[in-house]
């Protein structure tokens, strides 16, 4: 990994980046100057992640923990394509610089918290709101999802086209005297496979083709269908469970019955 962009070979690799840029006016050496800062903390910003995801791995609920800091060429890619949003979002002479972008550019830190059961999703939202300081909460659902519990809660929900689904967290920290920001995604195993072939087709095109989408989508429900199967299985051994105990329970009282009756008779 080079400490100074090659703007060159960066729009070999993003060659849709070079419009973006003349549209919005971006000033390549502001992006080289934003590229090389961002080398010079990415470093500590790994040793934060791991720390952040050692935290999420000590919850029961918690199957598995992905950690990782962008990468330095997907950092410039993103703050070229945001910038026509950030214009929209404070004024048209917003850009993005070395003192602002690492407040506008949230997911430096990610931090991937997957659960088996969708019902996991609660302790570990309650374990996040009890650990760290929470700035932003978006839940990622699809159209017809149940949104209540999201609702109850008072979170933001977010409907994604592509059948997206996660609950994102931003949180706030200072490991120094900086203040640092990190996204945390909690999600359960299907979302995450699903999660992880969306993402590598949609940042393969500029526009997904139509086939790609279709199938995408019809991936997204099956997907969808398998976590809705694992929770339900879950709750009927919860319930299974439950049955057994209550019979061994009964079981053991009519067998106490019965020796308390047999000594009874004896005496008598």
């Amino acid at each position: 990994m080079m400490n100074k962009l090659n703007i060159e070979q960066f729009f070999e690799k993003y060659p849709f980046a070079e419009a973006d840029i003349r549209k919005n006016n971006i000033d390549t050496e502001v992006l080289e100057q934003i590229y090389s800062d961002y080398i010079s903390v990415k470093d500590t910003y790994e040793s934060q992640a791991d720390f952040i995801a050692n935290i999420l791995r000590t919850h029961p609920k918690v199957h598995s923990v992905k950690s990782r800091v962008k990468y330095p060429e997907r950092l410039i890619e993103k703050v070229i394509r945001k910038t026509e949003d950030r214009k929209n979002k404070y004024n048209d002479d917003f850009q993005f610089s070395v003192d602002n972008y690492k407040e506008e550019i949230n997911d430096l830190i990610g931090i991937r918290a997957i659960h088996i059961f969708k019902q996991d999703w609660e302790e570990i939202h309650r374990f996040i709101l009890d650990t760290w300081k929470v700035i932003e909460i978006t839940a990622n659902v699809r159209d017809g999802d149940d949104t209540k519990r999201f609702e109850e809660l008072d979170i933001q929900i977010k409907s994604r086209k592509s059948g997206y689904r996660s609950v994102h967290y931003l949180i706030e920290f200072y490991p120094t005297s900086q203040k640092v920001i990190a996204e945390i995604q909690v999600r359960t195993i299907f979302e995450e496979g699903y999660g992880e072939i969306d993402h590598q087709l949609r940042y393969s095109h500029r526009e997904i083709p139509e086939i790609l989408e279709s199938n995408l989508l019809l991936f997204n429900r099956i997907s969808g269908s398998a976590d809705e199967m694992a929770s339900m299985i879950n709750l009927l051994n919860k319930n299974l469970c439950k049955m057994e105990a209550d019979y061994k329970e009964m079981m053991a009282k009519k067998d106490e019955e019965i020796r308390v009756l047999k000594e009874t008779l004896k005496l008598g």
